[in-house]
C-alpha cells in the first residue's frame, strides 16, 4: 500500500496514526518534497475522476482565478496542473494495490482494514 499526502495535513496524520496503530505496513509518499508525476496522477483521475480527486474546499483552490479552475477540472490540463499544485489534491490519496482511494473516512478505512486480511 502506497499513501500519499503532505506531511501537515491533518487528515493525512490520522490516516498515518490509524495504519500504524493498526500495524498495517504502507510506503508514505510526500506530495510536497517527493514530488508527483502527471502519469500517476493521470491515473488517479482515470481512476476516480476529477470531481472526487480536486480540493475544493482548499484554500489554494479559493486562491485560484477561473481560468485555473477550468484548467485543474478539465479532462486535458488536469493532470499536469494538479502535478504542479499538489496542494489542490484531496488526501491523502491511497493505492491499494492498484485500487484508488481518496480521503480516509470511514469506508475508505473499512477497504484498508479488509484488504489486511
Amino acid at each position: 500500500m502506497k499513501l500519499f499526502g503532505i506531511k501537515s495535513c491533518d487528515s493525512c496524520r490520522r490516516a498515518r496514526r490509524f495504519l500504524s496503530e493498526h500495524d498495517i505496513d504502507y510506503q508514505w509518499h510526500d506530495l510536497r518534497d517527493d514530488g508527483l508525476d502527471v502519469a500517476t496522477v493521470q491515473s488517479w483521475l482515470s481512476a476516480v475522476g476529477a470531481e472526487a480527486l480536486v480540493n475544493r474546499r482548499s484554500t489554494t483552490w479559493r486562491g485560484l482565478d477561473e481560468l485555473e479552475r477550468v484548467e485543474a477540472m478539465s479532462a486535458i490540463g488536469s493532470a499536469a496542473f494538479l502535478a504542479q499544485h499538489p496542494t489542490l489534491i484531496k488526501r491523502p490519496v491511497i493505492d491499494l494495490d492498484g485500487d484508488i482511494l481518496v480521503g480516509f473516512g470511514a469506508p475508505v478505512q473499512e477497504r484498508v482494514l479488509g484488504a489486511r486480511t
